[in-house]
């Protein structure tokens, strides 16, 4: 469900009032069940949406509905818009609340404003779904009630008690510490402590979760983005499995390299222009497919197993195609 679709819906209602789920679903590209779904999600937001049958039926507004606000200018309702149209709420349990105070915004906007607003923000698309290489981004699904139980525990200070699915290992009950929530790329994150141990715990393996009403063991304050970075940091540099590998890069290609790596040891640049970076993988195979991404672009120098291993890969390929089909 996303909030910009239900405001636009809404938005289409109170213009061309009554109108079918077809007609609907043409206006806004999607399908007839959609449709449905988006009424039943308006109407457990609050929206007096309702449905009249027969021939000339249709979804319709109650007459009258208006909400109230007032102080912003056109640049402030495009921003709340922009805001509201960003997925990470969904990782929360959040979705029908954003929706929600989407619509009522909208709706309290003066005509003009609203028009001017709601047409501004079509033109700006954030976070799609697909990147440029049509690859997809896979967002977390996080069901409303255990979203509302962590933020009820991490807002209130309480401790929490979850079900989690850690990955190959059985459904576990854990008791932590909340500290905070965090979304990264479509997927929620629960940075919590466990006696006394730091634990990141991902919210789409949260089977089930309860908020207890004893206190939680944290701290008054947190700064949450350095707390965010130090456990980044730790789970990108931990591991046994791990290979440094020092490569010469086109400088064009360097951020796309650097950005498959776990680390970045040391960089400088040779008489010819080219980078030499010293980068960590997390092992042997994740640095050679990231290599073998650039082509001749990246060249390794060290270790003389992966130098063999793209070698080896590209006669395979030079193999392959010497012949014909």
């Amino acid at each position: 469900m996303r909030a910009d679709r239900l405001v636009s819906l809404v938005l289409l209602l109170r213009r061309r009032g009554r109108m079918t789920a077809d007609t609907l679903a043409r206006e806004l590209e999607v399908s007839t069940r959609t449709v449905l779904r988006d009424m039943e999600a308006l109407s457990a937001a609050g929206v007096p949406v309702y449905a009249e049958r027969g021939r000339h039926g249709g979804f319709a507004l109650l007459p009258g509905f208006q909400t109230a606000l007032t102080g912003l200018n056109h640049d402030e309702a495009l921003a709340l818009l922009v805001a509201g149209s960003r997925r990470g709420a969904q990782q929360f349990g959040l979705g029908s609340a954003l929706a929600s105070a989407m619509l009522k915004l909208v709706d309290a906007l003066p005509e003009g404003l609203r028009d001017t607003a709601v047409g501004a923000a079509q033109r700006l698309l954030i976070d799609p779904e697909t990147d440029l290489l049509a690859r997809p981004v896979a967002a977390d699904e996080v069901s409303a009630t255990i979203g509302a139980e962590v933020r009820r525990a991490v807002f209130a200070g309480h401790r929490l008690r979850i079900r989690y699915a850690a990955v190959d290992q059985a459904p576990k009950w854990r008791t932590v510490d909340p500290i905070g929530l965090v979304t990264v790329r479509e997927q929620g994150y629960l940075l919590a402590t466990r006696s006394g141990v730091d634990r990141t715990y991902r919210l789409s393996r949260v089977l089930a979760a309860e908020a207890l009403d004893e206190p939680a063991q944290r701290p008054g304050t947190v700064d949450l983005d350095r707390t965010w970075q130090e456990r980044n940091t730790r789970f990108r540099t931990g591991g046994d499995e791990q290979i440094a590998v020092l490569v010469r890069v086109d400088p064009a290609r360097r951020d796309h390299l650097v950005g498959t790596a776990l680390t970045v040891r040391s960089e400088e640049t040779d008489a010819d222009g080219r980078l030499r970076l010293n980068l960590i993988f997390q092992d042997r195979r994740h640095a050679e497919w990231a290599v073998w991404q650039h082509a001749t672009h990246v060249e390794v120098l060290a270790p003389q197993e992966l130098r063999t291993a793209i070698r080896d890969r590209a006669a395979m390929v030079a193999t392959r195609y010497g012949a014909p089909p």
